[in-house]
This record gives C-alpha cells, sequence and structure tokens, in this order.
C-alpha cells in the first residue's frame, strides 16, 4: 500500500514557505509531491532548495485545480492520493487514521480530516470543516459551517460518518476509483470540482467519510480572493453544471429551474449592495451554463445519477428563514 501526498501550487511561493515544513514534519510513510502547475514565480527552485526530498511534477499551464490535478496524478503511482492544498498545516499523525479508515472499510474509497481555521484553530474553516452535505436544490454546507457562519470546534462532531463529499483542501482517495471514474471535470476549471467528482462516486455505488481524529489548518483564499467574482462566477456555473450531471433528468429539470430563481433572488440583492461585478457574474455563469449542456448531457449519458443522497430539506429556508445556524440545530429541526 502507498500512498502519495500531492500538492498542486500556482504562484504560491509563500504559502510553500509557510505550510510545507508542517507537511515534511508530520508525513510518514508517503511520497510527498509538488505538482507545480505553471507557475510564473520562483516556487520550483525555492522548493528545490529548500525542501529537497519533495518531488516535483512540473506541468505547462495552468488547468485550474480539475486539470492541474488530473495531470499530475496520471504521472504519480499509488494506492491513494492525498489531494492537499497548498495553504494547510497538518499536525501530527494526521495521515494514518485516514488510510487506516479506508483500508478497514469495505466501499469507503474517500475521506477527509476535521478541516479547522489556521487563523482561529478552535473554529472550523469554511472549505470542509467537519463533512459536506448538499441540500435539497444543491447548495453546499458542512456540519460545523452552514453559509459564512462556521462554528467553534467543541467536540460536537467528533464521530466517524459518512458524509456527501469531501473538501478538495484535504482529500484522501483510492487512486483507482480516481481514474475509474475520470478524475475530476476539467471544464469546471476549479469550485465544485470536488462535490461532483464525490457525487460521481456516490453514484457508482461507494462511499465517503469524515474522519475526526485527523486534524489540519486551512488558511483559505489561497488562489482565489473570496469575494473575487470569478469565484463567483465559478460558483454558481459548476453548481448548476453539477446538477445537471449527477440528477436524473425529471429532477434535473425541477431543481435547477428553482436554483435559477434563487440565484436571480441572490443576483438582486448583490445589484442592491452595488456588487456590480458580482451580479455580472451570476449573469455570466448562467449564461456559460446553457452552452455547456451539450458537453454536460454527452459526459453523463450511460452514467448513474441519483438524488436519494441530497439532504432532504432546504438549507436556505433553514438559515435565512428559520435562522438555523448550525449542523446540530438543522438536524433537531
Amino acid at each position: 500500500m502507498s500512498t502519495a501526498v500531492v500538492i498542486l501550487n500556482f504562484n504560491g511561493k509563500e504559502h510553500l514557505k509557510t505550510f510545507l515544513p508542517s507537511v515534511l514534519e508530520h508525513t510518514k510513510d508517503a511520497d510527498i509531491w509538488l505538482a507545480d502547475n505553471g507557475s510564473s514565480d520562483d516556487s520550483i527552485s525555492f522548493t528545490e532548495d529548500n525542501f529537497p526530498s519533495i518531488k516535483i511534477l512540473s506541468l505547462k499551464e495552468n488547468s485550474g485545480f480539475a486539470g492541474g490535478y488530473n495531470r499530475a496524478l496520471k504521472e504519480i503511482t499509488a494506492d491513494y492520493y492525498v489531494l492537499l492544498n497548498s495553504d494547510v498545516e497538518v499536525s501530527e499523525n494526521w495521515l494514518k487514521p485516514l488510510i487506516d479508515n479506508l483500508e478497514s472499510s469495505p466501499g469507503l474509497v474517500a475521506c477527509q480530516p476535521k478541516i479547522l481555521s489556521y487563523l482561529k484553530k478552535d473554529t472550523f474553516e469554511y472549505a470542509g470543516a467537519a463533512g459536506g452535505f448538499l441540500d435539497k436544490w444543491g447548495y453546499p454546507f458542512c456540519r460545523g459551517r452552514i453559509f459564512d457562519h462556521c462554528e467553534k470546534d467543541l467536540g460536537q462532531y467528533d464521530e466517524n460518518i459518512d458524509i456527501f463529499w469531501a473538501t478538495g483542501a484535504c482529500l484522501v482517495i483510492d487512486a483507482n476509483v480516481f481514474h475509474d471514474l475520470g478524475g475530476f471535470d476539467e471544464r469546471f476549471f476549479a469550485h465544485m470540482e470536488e462535490i461532483d467528482l464525490c457525487w460521481r462516486i456516490k453514484n457508482a455505488g461507494y462511499s465517503i467519510g469524515f474522519v475526526p481524529n485527523s486534524k489540519v489548518y486551512h488558511l483559505g483564499g489561497g488562489t482565489l480572493n473570496k469575494s473575487s467574482p470569478q469565484k463567483t462566477f465559478l460558483n454558481y456555473r459548476n453548481s448548476l453544471a453539477m446538477l445537471a450531471k449527477n440528477l436524473p433528468l425529471w429532477r434535473a429539470l425541477q431543481v435547477i429551474v428553482i436554483r435559477l430563481i434563487l440565484d436571480g433572488v441572490s443576483g438582486v440583492k448583490l445589484l442592491l449592495e452595488f456588487k456590480l461585478l458580482d451580479f455580472w457574474a451570476i449573469i455570466r455563469a448562467h449564461f456559460s451554463f446553457y452552452a455547456m449542456l451539450p458537453y454536460l448531457i454527452k459526459t453523463s449519458k450511460g452514467r448513474p445519477r441519483s438524488g436519494k443522497c441530497l439532504y432532504p430539506t432546504s438549507i436556505v429556508f433553514a438559515y435565512f428563514v428559520k435562522k438555523i445556524k448550525t449542523f446540530s440545530e438543522l438536524k433537531n429541526a
């Protein structure tokens, strides 16, 4: 059994300087790779000079999170891949519980650790927290994080459970399953690609897990700023694309119509707040989604589709109308 920890990098020398020492210190029995996504800074030479034990794979151009990892993992041989963001600090004994869970649980092919904030280490981090879910209209949320509300970690989610999606910030996955399912959808470029992959994993009959006795600390926003119109564009477009690919046709039509209406409400709110670039990003996202439809129909043809794994309530209604801020409240509502 072999494991490869693969860090995708794009112009992230400062992150490498800050976070690679913890990865080297606490990662045992695994190869550590830096997959450079066409950086224009001196990330590669910096890593070669300061961390010579790290293996380096140089990709010619920036093809996003999805394309970058697809290209890198075609060149890396291992039984398990650990996809680790460049802005993640790992803790002692972080890797072994993750691999042990995959080895000991039949049907479990991917998992994530507890994701805490690098800046507030007692608080869950936005990207993944204690495991991800998707509500009935396709909105992602996590145990420990609903929309922008992140909970303090008080041990309230310290049990191993099956989850809908594992975060791309620290995703451990069976290499054969990754390749058999075609890896990430490169049309997504970045954002939602890991949820799409996890949904395809679920539709193929496998399970995904959360492992609380492994902890990492994520800075977040390392590549695209949280308020970036490009991030808004990718999130809105890719969310719709994911629904079109993975839901049964009749359900996809229903959910996408509702989502388009809710996106419109979100767009009006941004317009009233004079966030004109984000408002325009939503409009561009919708037209880009329509242009993607022939590809989405073709690429999902013959693949299993299901909405059974969606959370049965609306997180939008729960959060904005019922004022539910935590997963524990949502579960007990």
